[in-house]
């Protein structure tokens, strides 16, 4: 009889923290500062609209 294997859920955290800690060792910078950063810049995207959207002429 096979081992049921339960699949792992990545949490929007788990990403956060993997991809600052990387950036930290890169740049020196601290992890909070840079995953605080990617938290904001990641609200201020929900808040840009596609061009196409737009009503505005090109």
């Amino acid at each position: 009889m096979k081992n049921k294997i339960i699949p792992y859920k990545i949490t929007q955290a788990q990403i956060y923290r993997s991809v600052a800690s990387s950036t930290a060792i890169e740049t020196g910078k601290p992890v909070q500062e840079i995953e605080l950063q990617l938290k904001r810049n990641r609200k201020l995207a929900q808040t840009v609209g596609l061009a196409s959207k737009s009503n505005d002429p090109i």
